[in-house]
């Protein structure tokens, strides 16, 4: 998730300051590729039973599960606010449920290259 590297713990939490920058260009590019990407994944993992895409936090050194429907809010969230408030975390995940967007592209990558 190129969009979510670039910002750090600020694009996750609320950090109270009312003044945001606003996105660059390049940004809003980064996060219209990742929900474009984001459909895609949905598209093929979901019916593998995969119900969305964990992420290792920096922050607090824990994994983040999020499922495909709360990621794909928190990126629109981003791109139309400029951050992602904080949500509650997923109730009692199954770590084998979900994957990691690098698996994500790699399958996508893999099955969409083998189809053609």
């Amino acid at each position: 998730m190129e969009a979510l590297d670039d910002h750090g713990a600020g694009a996750w939490t609320d950090s109270g300051d009312s003044e945001i920058p606003p996105l660059t260009e390049a940004e809003r590019g980064e996060i219209l590729a990742d929900l474009a990407d984001l459909a895609v994944y949905q598209a093929l993992l979901s019916g593998r039973g995969i119900r969305g895409v964990v992420v290792d936090c920096t922050d607090c050194g824990e994994q983040h599960f999020h499922e495909w429907n709360l990621l794909r809010a928190s990126l629109q969230q981003l791109l139309d606010e400029g951050r992602m408030r904080p949500h509650e975390p997923a109730f009692n995940p199954d770590p084998a449920d979900y994957v990691t967007w690098e698996y994500c592209r790699g399958y996508a990558d893999a099955t969409l290259d083998h189809d053609n």
